[in-house]
């Protein structure tokens, strides 16, 4: 694997902001920056017309001019750039291939908080193992931007039941780059019948909210011996998961989730948490593949 971070560049804002994010981050990583933008400018077995030859330029246009911006302000920063004719998606994927990580800008719900995932997002988002950050650009986002979210909290979501090595390694890692906190939430929910007679009692939810303390304990023990450095705060809480997760994400750096890869074509899709966490988290939100 080589280090670099790719980002896919179109020309919004959005991947602008995510530009700015994935320069601040192969400066935290010692690793070259990848300017990317993907389009389909010409059909096939069609030759080259005027519009695509105007789109070519523009497209290098703002790649250099992109360059140029992150290159005055990083001087130290290496930065590479790359212009695909193709399908977006598929030329993200193939551009990420080895790389450490893709960034990509994703734009708001209007007035709401929040991300929308299109079609490109989605595909690359399946289409690639590395690790995918989306970033957007908006007023609550602007400390991502300027990069004051360098000393906020790193948020990760958990399963003690699914104990996920890759995720973990990203989220500690990246917490112990940054010098802060990482936040590590696992969550439970009452059993089926606990709403009902006897099976409910303070007694009985106090022993399993031990119990999820003790599993999330025993999960993160060897992370901790691992980066005895990060200042770890592990909770596991009553609650529905996505909902807590957006909760104590509020006001963090990054926030981490996994998605399990499929190598069946059937049932594509990244998950009901992760699918809430993309749509609605006000920070980065990195998504990590894992078998």
């Amino acid at each position: 694997m080589n280090r670099r971070i790719v980002v896919g560049l179109d020309g919004s804002a959005e991947s602008v902001a995510a530009a700015h994010w994935a320069a601040r981050e192969a400066l935290l990583r010692g690793a070259p920056l990848h300017l990317v933008h993907a389009e389909l400018w010409s059909a096939p077995h069609v030759g080259p017309s005027t519009g695509s030859e105007e789109r070519r330029r523009a497209a290098w246009t703002l790649l250099r001019e992109a360059s140029d911006e992150l290159s005055g302000a990083h001087p130290r920063l290496d930065i590479s750039t790359e212009s695909f004719d193709g399908q977006p998606a598929a030329s993200l994927a193939r551009a990420a291939a080895g790389a450490s990580m893709l960034v990509l800008g994703s734009r708001g719900l209007g007035t709401l908080r929040g991300f929308v995932l299109g079609s490109i997002g989605m595909a690359v988002i399946h289409g690639v193992e590395q690790p995918v950050v989306l970033v957007r650009a908006s007023e609550d986002a602007l400390p991502h931007a300027q990069g004051r979210h360098l000393n906020r909290d790193v948020v990760v979501g958990v399963d003690t039941a699914r104990p996920c090595d890759a995720l973990l390694s990203f989220a500690f890692d990246e917490a112990s780059r940054r010098a802060c906190t990482l936040r590590a939430l696992h969550t439970w929910m009452l059993p089926p019948l606990a709403g009902y007679g006897a099976a409910y009692s303070r007694e009985a939810n106090t022993r399993i909210a031990e119990t999820e303390r003790t599993g999330l304990d025993d999960m993160l023990r060897p992370w901790r011996d691992m980066y005895p450095a990060v200042d770890l705060d592990a909770r596991a809480t009553l609650g529905p998961a996505s909902e807590q997760l957006l909760e104590a994400g509020s006001g963090a750096g990054l926030m981490v989730v996994g998605r399990r890869i499929r190598r069946s074509p059937v049932g594509r899709h990244i998950g009901p948490i992760a699918h809430a966490v993309l749509h609605h988290s006000t920070a980065p939100v990195a998504v990590i593949a894992h078998e």
